[in-house]
């Protein structure tokens, strides 16, 4: 019984969060912009008035050992209709395979348990100019790499959160 609860409260902690980051103001420092009416200063939040296409990692693409979730913290805020592009090297003799899994919620996602997670990336699909995954919903969409049984997820840092945000929200 006191199980459920914590994964009840667990949920709510999380989804709080999640809605706190997505709107988060990150220009704080340079005046008031929060679109509530009381902005001062020239500063604004990300201002783009279409979808944006995003590489997952910027430069260091999609590779074991580097931290995607501090990635996805300072790129961020994410929008509906924006475009993740995942680029990795497809497998061959030097380079190990990596893919992309969508987890369907936090707990799966926590565990890295690939078991309740969907491939949406296969290993040979992140060459060229990479793999693109459109962010459709209002809804918080969780990343992992899920090679070699979801290690490149626990040990590899290879997974991120994002909830886009309705375009405009910060007007």
């Amino acid at each position: 019984m006191g199980s459920r609860y914590f994964a009840q409260a667990l949920a709510m902690v999380l989804i709080a969060s999640m809605v706190a980051v997505g709107l988060a103001n990150k220009d704080w420092q340079h005046g008031n912009y929060t679109g509530w009416g009381f902005n001062h200063g020239p500063y604004h939040l990300n201002e783009t008035k279409g979808p944006n296409k995003i590489t997952v990692g910027g430069s260091e693409n999609w590779h074991y050992g580097f931290d995607y979730k501090q990635w996805a913290w300072k790129n961020g805020p994410f929008y509906i209709n924006d475009t993740l592009v995942f680029k990795y090297d497809p497998p061959n003799d030097t380079t190990r395979p990596h893919s992309v899994y969508l987890f369907q919620n936090p707990w799966s996602f926590m565990k890295c348990d690939l078991s309740q997670a969907k491939m949406v990336g296969k290993p040979t699909q992140g060459g060229g100019k990479g793999f693109e995954f459109v962010l459709k919903r209002w809804q918080p969409y969780y990343f992992a790499c899920g090679e070699h049984n979801g290690l490149h997820c626990k040990d590899g840092l290879m997974r991120f959160v994002v909830f886009p945000m309705f375009r405009g929200w910060h007007y």
